[in-house]
């Protein structure tokens, strides 16, 4: 036998991986088919169209504008994808999408959805470089920044506003529920964007008065939020940069989604700036995709932060360990981890 022929021989199939499957494998690496179909069935807002009652694959057409050559294909996918029900030749929102997918309702979560279709999508799409490079895959790529881009432009700055709503709206009804606000008087929200959070917070605790703290560009988005919610009495805006400018006063201070934006050096530098301004067993709520200590389960934290790879030139997702000890380091005399709903947990910190 020739090294030729030895080279192409293969050993025969094991037990063992005759019965192994590739096909967990082809579903995640296929994942994106699956997730662009239910993101332009988003930005199309076909949920929202369909909250009315069913439809024919006909009518769905003719109002989204859409083209008859996969009409069928799309539709029938996403029943197959449990994201539509489909009965005598007609379409319609399952409960799920029907209560968080319809653009008409309070409940709606599609915003960071949206987000994802017109601006992500596209730039996940150099991940691998990201990965060689360790830069940001978005507008930094053209010298340009993304904050500044999001805060420049009105419409920008609104469709951003309301994917942080989108993100954080279940999120917000779990923190009202989950910490135990009848020991405090008053609450701040460092990064308050449209103002979910505060106003879950105040509504369900008709006791507390709450301040939302962000950049002077989100006053009237947030003011028109709070003014939604009947809750403008209790609920105020200060304008400010959390870096730059003093963080307002209150017993309890919540910062959510913002500190994975931020190296750890700046990180510290807030929580350490939030530990100075609370009073002594005031209470620092900091939420995220908090991140298993083991970085094992918590799947949608660890692909968040990747995402923050693509974003920013610093950030990154942590544990929950991570953050405790940042708190400590501050001096926090009480830390603890709990968590929310889904990805979802907070970090609480007692002075």
């Amino acid at each position: 036998m020739s090294v030729a022929q030895s080279n192409t021989i293969t050993s025969s199939p094991t037990d063992e991986s005759r019965n192994l499957s590739p096909e967990a494998i082809m579903q995640v690496g296929f994942g994106y088919w699956a997730s662009k179909t239910l993101l332009s069935a988003v930005e199309l807002g076909l949920f929202t169209e369909l909250a009315g009652g069913p439809l024919d694959a006909e009518t769905i057409r003719t109002r989204l504008k859409l083209h008859p050559r996969a009409l069928h294909d799309f539709l029938d996918a996403l029943v197959a994808l449990g994201l539509l029900t489909k009965g005598r030749g007609r379409y319609a929102n399952t409960p799920e999408t029907a209560h968080f997918l319809d653009r008409n309702k309070e409940s709606y979560v599609g915003g960071f959805l949206q987000m994802s279709s017109v601006r992500l999508y596209a730039f996940w799409g150099n991940l691998t470089e990201g990965l060689r490079t360790g830069e940001p895959q978005n507008e930094a790529k053209q010298g340009r920044d993304l904050f500044d881009e999001i805060y420049k432009h009105p419409e920008h700055l609104k469709s951003f506003l309301k994917a942080m709503t989108g993100i954080s709206l279940v999120t917000a009804a779990a923190i009202a529920r989950k910490f135990p606000w009848g020991a405090y008087k008053s609450f701040a929200d460092i990064g308050a964007a449209e103002g979910c959070i505060p106003a879950a917070i105040a509504d369900a605790h008709p006791h507390l008065n709450g301040i939302g703290f962000d950049l002077p560009g989100v006053q009237p988005h947030f003011e028109a939020y709070i003014a939604g919610h009947k809750l403008s009495s209790r609920v105020s805006f200060k304008g400010g940069d959390f870096f730059a400018d003093p963080l307002p006063r209150a017993d309890v201070l919540i910062m959510g989604r913002i500190l994975h934006d931020w190296s750890v050096a700046r990180r510290r530098e807030l929580i350490v700036k939030a530990f100075a301004t609370l009073p002594d067993n005031g209470a620092l709520l900091i939420y995220e995709t908090i991140i298993d200590d083991e970085r094992r389960q918590n799947t949608f934290g660890l692909l968040m932060s990747l995402n923050m790879l693509i974003e920013t030139r610093e950030g990154a997702d942590y544990t929950g360990a991570d953050c405790m000890g940042w708190m400590k380091e501050a001096g926090f005399r009480e830390t603890r981890v709990e968590h929310l709903l889904g990805p979802d947990s907070m970090v609480v910190g007692i002075k």
